[in-house]
């Protein structure tokens, strides 16, 4: 297990996060500054919001500290690079969607160790006393997100032509990375999987619906248009899974901490789904 904890599991992240800087491009992130309102709703939404609600269910849900700790894993990661796919399909503001999933991925850097090691510290001093170190982890997340994304971008400036005939590939072998994760997360911890889902499964799914239904009307409460809320609901409702079993295998050494991130992962998409069925019928 070590070499695929250690080498592979990051490895195929940083392709992952390569693969979203071919798609990339500095207008991804000026266009903040065109739609700051419908942006900073998604942002608020992701990364303030989304741990929030989560820390309050693990408050109260009966759960170990193990998993807690593994559902605040999954609501610090950011937006997935399906949710752009996604948006599409729902006939969302697709632009919106990869300024979110692009500005979010960067700061995630700051943001994922900053709310585990706030959720480490008020869910359980047992699992406290483990050595977490917060520089550790934000140059981890700097290595295995943040460089990728930068070198994707730089790829496809200087070498548009190569970047531009390898990101259709790029996209569909990060996807199969991220089922590869996926299914090896679960197959780590298969003799508990039913169990765990059992523990895991009923908190990540309210989760997932809180979270779409908190963006959907907190951003047509602020008066975004009706693509825009599109963006913002599948952002927030599809995270970076890929990232959040990186970081809870890394951290944590894996086992009962990556079952919320699986569990998610599987749900997130089956609403998503959903979602985007209803919104291309009535909204």
């Amino acid at each position: 297990m070590g070499i695929i904890t250690d080498v592979i599991l990051p490895l195929a992240l940083a392709f992952i996060m390569f693969s979203l800087g071919l798609g990339l491009t500095g207008e991804d992130f000026l266009r903040v500054a065109k739609q700051p309102k419908d942006f900073f709703v998604g942002a608020f939404s992701q990364i303030i919001a989304l741990p929030l609600i989560a820390l309050l269910l693990v408050s109260f849900w009966p759960l170990s500290p193990e998993l807690a700790i593994g559902v605040m894993i999954i609501a610090a990661a950011p937006g997935g690079a399906t949710s752009n796919i996604l948006t599409s399909f729902a006939k969302g503001d697709v632009a919106l969607s990869i300024s979110l999933t692009a500005i979010i991925s960067l700061l995630c850097v700051f943001t994922i160790p900053f709310i585990i090691i706030t959720s480490v510290d008020f869910l359980s001093t047992d699992i406290g006393n483990q050595n977490i170190n917060l520089m550790d982890i934000a140059l981890s997340m700097f290595l295995i997100v943040t460089v990728p994304v930068l070198l994707g971008m730089t790829c496809k400036k200087f070498l548009s032509k190569t970047s531009l005939s390898f990101e259709p590939l790029a996209k569909k072998i990060s996807a199969g990375l991220f089922v590869l994760v996926l299914m090896g997360a679960i197959l780590s911890e298969r003799e508990n999987i039913v169990s765990y889902f059992s523990q895991a499964g009923a908190i990540t799914l309210v989760l997932n619906l809180i979270m779409m239904s908190f963006a959907f009307y907190i951003a047509k409460l602020l008066g975004s248009g009706k693509k825009q809320r599109k963006s913002i609901t599948i952002e927030c409702g599809l995270q970076n899974g890929t990232l959040a079993i990186v970081v809870a295998t890394s951290i944590f050494g894996g086992g009962v901490y990556l079952i919320p991130a699986a569990t998610y992962s599987l749900i997130m998409f089956a609403t998503s789904l959903i979602f985007v069925y209803l919104v291309s019928k009535n909204i």
